[in-house]
């Protein structure tokens, strides 16, 4: 398995991050400091990170959390402001977010002890839509919100298709409904912004298939496992190690039946 894969699988950083670590000259292998993350490793191999042994990988999990607004979605902050991780119970294992929610916005935020499948639910490409709900102070027209399902260019920075649709009008204020698949920096805000709109509410109400729900804010919830496989598909569960491969059922009905042979 590749270094950056592992320590993901350790639940110590995304790949990505893995990848700047190493770099950074924070990873050794049986005594050798790294330089680049195009090393295999194996179980016998000696790995540390920052001077400690890298932790045995657990077994992938995915939590819901409520994220409350005036927390970062970092593990640590310059600034002193609370994390989402510091508020996390004791009895949770030390996870990593699933891209980001910013220090206003609330709403699901979706944690896990796996960096691999924390890359592979972030993807764009495997089209998991996020849902929101914005208040936001001004006036939209539905024909400039329809123009949105082709994407739009804002500064240089292009936005991929938005749907979105006003759902009420309160005062001076409209409640939206926006669904978007990329999740750019500030991408709802920077959008609405171009339409005239200043965002003042920002609530994500699901992740692809998992919901915010009655989930309280601060509450943080595990996905029950067989859920999980069942929203990744078979080929992504077993990549991710949520399934058994061939290769390892065929061993373990071996061990099973050499064990049952020796019985006899």
């Amino acid at each position: 398995m590749r270094i950056a894969k592992a320590m993901a699988r350790a639940g110590l950083c995304s790949r990505r991050e893995a990848e700047r670590w190493i770099a950074d000259g924070r990873v050794s292998v049986n005594g050798k400091l790294l330089r680049t993350p195009a090393v295999e490793v194996a179980p016998a191999d000696k790995v540390f990170v920052d001077g400690k042994p890298l932790p045995t990988a657990e077994p992938p999990q995915l939590w819901r959390y409520h994220k409350p607004k005036g927390i970062v979605t970092t593990h640590s902050d310059p600034e002193g402001r609370p994390t989402v991780f510091d508020k996390m119970p004791p009895e949770m294992p030390r996870v990593i977010s699933v891209g980001r929610l910013d220090f206003n916005t609330e709403g699901l935020l979706l944690l896990t002890n796996d960096g691999a499948l924390a890359r592979h639910l972030e993807l764009p490409a495997n089209g998991w839509v996020r849902r929101y709900r914005v208040r936001a102070k001004g006036r939209v027209s539905p024909d400039d919100l329809a123009k949105l399902k082709d994407g739009i260019t804002i500064d240089g920075t292009v936005y991929g298709p938005i749907e979105a649709t006003v759902d009420s009008v309160q005062g001076a204020n409209t409640w939206l409904s926006i669904a978007i698949r990329e999740g750019k920096n500030r991408e709802v805000r920077n959008v609405l912004a171009h339409l005239g709109l200043t965002v003042n509410r920002l609530i994500r109400v699901s992740f692809g298939p998992f919901q915010l729900l009655d989930l309280a804010p601060g509450a943080v919830e595990a996905v029950r496992r067989k859920i999980l496989v069942a929203q990744l598909g078979p080929r992504a569960s077993e990549a991710l190690g949520f399934s058994e491969s061939q290769a390892e059922r065929k061993a373990r009905h071996a061990r099973g039946k050499a064990a049952s042979e020796a019985d006899d």
